[in-house]
């Protein structure tokens, strides 16, 4: 593995990586010092000033973008055509128009790309999908999820800075869009209502993505609160309840129409969790390269053009923007 960046989520990723037992060969910074004071924390053996550098470096494989979200799309292009295997923090990218642009240089390059949304492969979510596909639920009807923090502040913090793709709905609102995109697939329809901060980025929105058979996905996201951060799958015959985080490994139980728990399950996981999406690229290039049947490279893109309604209907325009 090699770390393309150095911060709190590429400490997060890293850990879980040697939490498993995989091999990190290099990491790449903008800085020597920053690469640095990395490798040193995780015993990495190189240290690259550039990520350039890091890209180029026959010891790695495969490599983990880590940067802001505006940076994706350049980061991950730059690991392509040095013909290595990427694994892109979510959110995939920007936009849509990105997405594929990431997508079809790694289909011409002959290496896998995968979105690093890690919650797709946490032992509970691979459990809930068991659930559903084996019809305990009946015919599922209604999505709920909520993703909800009281982040920093400060206008200068990431989260509040539009220039670098700030707000709630790239960092908190891809949780609850891939939720529904997992369980219930591609919308045919998407209403969202919206709030600002003063920088301009959205501090709160809620989202209804409706489905071709009247599901319903009903999904929330805030930047300046903390609300339950749960979800639930409620169909015919009974529901499934995430306990909180429903994102990380946690807890749920499924509930008959009668009240009565008919499964509990509870995580095993002593982790992050993020090593699972680590393992999963790694199957993945070993298998010859094969689409993800849980989270392939096609769907991450169609979700960043859900991601892209939303802005739309909201009015939430990134600099970004510009350059599609």
């Amino acid at each position: 593995w090699g770390i393309l960046g150095t911060g709190g989520i590429a400490h997060a990723f890293a850990a879980d990586l040697l939490h498993e037992g995989l091999s990190i060969a290099a990491v790449g910074s903008r800085s020597q010092s920053a690469a640095d004071a990395f490798a040193a924390e995780f015993g990495i053996a190189v240290a690259h000033p550039s990520y350039a550098d890091l890209a180029a470096d026959p010891a790695v494989d495969v490599v983990y973008v880590s940067t802001p979200h505006t940076l994706h799309v350049e980061n991950a292009l730059q690991v392509i055509a040095a013909g290595k295997h990427v694994l892109v923090e979510k959110p995939f990218t920007m936009n849509e128009a990105e997405a594929r642009r990431v997508t079809q240089a790694a289909a011409s390059a002959g290496v896998v790309v995968m979105e690093a949304m890690w919650t797709r492969w946490l032992p509970h979510m691979i459990r809930v999908r068991e659930i559903l596909a084996a019809g305990t639920l009946g015919d599922v009807r209604t999505v709920y999820a909520d993703h909800t923090q009281a982040l920093p502040t400060d206008p200068e913090h990431r989260i509040n800075a539009i220039a670098l793709g700030g707000g709630a709905l790239l960092d908190l609102g891809i949780y609850p869009v891939s939720f529904a995109w997992d369980v219930l697939g591609a919308p045919v329809s998407v209403t969202a209502h919206s709030s600002a901060t003063q920088t301009g980025v959205d501090r709160q929105t809620g989202v209804v993505l409706g489905y071709a058979d009247g599901q319903q996905a009903i999904l929330h996201f805030a930047l300046d609160t903390r609300g339950p951060n749960r979800a639930s799958v409620i169909g015919t015959r009974g529901r499934i309840d995430i306990d909180a985080v429903w994102y990380a490994p946690t807890s749920f139980s499924v509930i008959d129409h009668a009240g009565e728990v008919i499964e509990h399950y509870e995580s095993a996981v002593t982790s992050r969790g993020m090593q699972f999406e680590a393992l999963e690229i790694e199957r993945r290039i070993r298998d010859g390269q094969s689409p993800s049947d849980v989270l392939p490279a096609s769907e991450s893109v169609a979700i960043m053009g859900t991601l892209d309604q939303i802005r739309r209907q909201i009015g939430l325009v990134y600099p970004a923007d510009a350059h599609r």
